[in-house]
């Protein structure tokens, strides 16, 4: 069954419209000192007075408009659109300035504060009664915002990480026909999708038929790695690529071989610079003097 509506929330509803409209000045005052010095200056103080007006009007026009309905006044009804919209906005906004969800609710919870000193000041058992209501609505907007800043965190916070990721893994032109793709820290399942991904997608721009997939920023290659590597090569050769692994220092080689992890037919080089003179020598090219280590190879 739902909340059932009577003529005495009816009233306290109707009261707490007056209050707010009456005292508005004052209270918006009273809110936007409250916030300010919650926020310690790193927003300006004209701009949060223009947000939390607009957060009030919000709120006076939801209770206004569930009145005309009828409806118990809470987060989810109809009325409250317009303010769970600014309160969303502000959320994401706290969030990305990197401001704590304490910091972000107390842009609700603190008008429950100015509520209740106005309630003080006024000594009416009426009055105190409206602002115990209004607090039980404002604490489900506080709770709203709350939710909505963790939401838009989360978000962010996988936007930053697969910005990184992006950033971690820049493919290279070496030459042409030959592009790199030098690898540093560990390499896991999401990465090796976003190697993958982007070296494809390299092959395809440049038309590169050498691929060289260096590790010599990886700390170390385990079984997993080296699947990881084995789905990236598999991946080139089926674009038509033919990849060289470099990097492979004396410690990985050991640990390989300890493994019995098999690269099969998949040249692997020790350093970047042999890797290219391979791939230039596989593709036809002539060498410039002075790279690579084995050139007469």
């Amino acid at each position: 069954m739902g909340d059932v509506v009577t003529q005495g929330d009816m009233n306290t509803r109707q009261q707490a419209i007056e209050l707010l409209k009456s005292h508005e000045e004052t209270l918006t005052e009273r809110w936007s000192a409250a916030v300010v010095a919650t926020l310690r200056g790193r927003i300006g103080g004209k701009e949060t007075q223009r947000e939390l007006r607009e957060l009030f009007g919000a709120l006076l026009t939801g209770l206004a408009a569930d009145a005309d309905t009828g409806a118990v006044p809470g987060v989810g009804t109809d009325g409250f659109g317009e303010l769970r919209a600014l309160l969303t906005e502000l959320s994401r906004n706290r969030a990305r300035q990197g401001f704590t969800p304490s910091e972000t609710a107390v842009s609700v919870f603190a008008l429950k504060d100015a509520i209740f000193e106005l309630a003080e000041r006024s000594a009416s058992l009426e009055t105190w009664a409206v602002a115990g209501w209004l607090a039980r609505v404002l604490d489900g907007f506080g709770l709203f915002t709350f939710e909505t800043y963790s939401r838009m965190r989360e978000e962010i916070i996988a936007d930053q990480s697969e910005q990184l990721l992006e950033l971690s893994t820049p493919v290279v032109k070496l030459w042409d026909g030959v592009v790199a793709v030098p690898l540093v820290g560990t390499l896991d399942s999401a990465r090796t999708q976003v190697v993958m991904e982007k070296l494809l997608q390299a092959l395809v721009d440049t038309g590169s038929e050498q691929a060289i997939i260096d590790i010599t920023g990886v700390p170390a290659v385990d079984t997993q790695v080296a699947q990881h590597l084995l789905k990236t090569v598999v991946a080139a050769r089926l674009m038509g690529a033919e990849c060289t692994i470099s990097g492979i220092s004396p410690q990985i080689a050991q640990t390989i071989v300890a493994l019995g992890i098999e690269f099969g037919d998949i040249t692997t080089k020790s350093s970047l610079a042999d890797a290219l003179a391979h791939a230039l020598r596989r593709g036809g090219l002539e060498i410039p003097r002075g790279m690579g280590h084995r050139q007469g190879q």
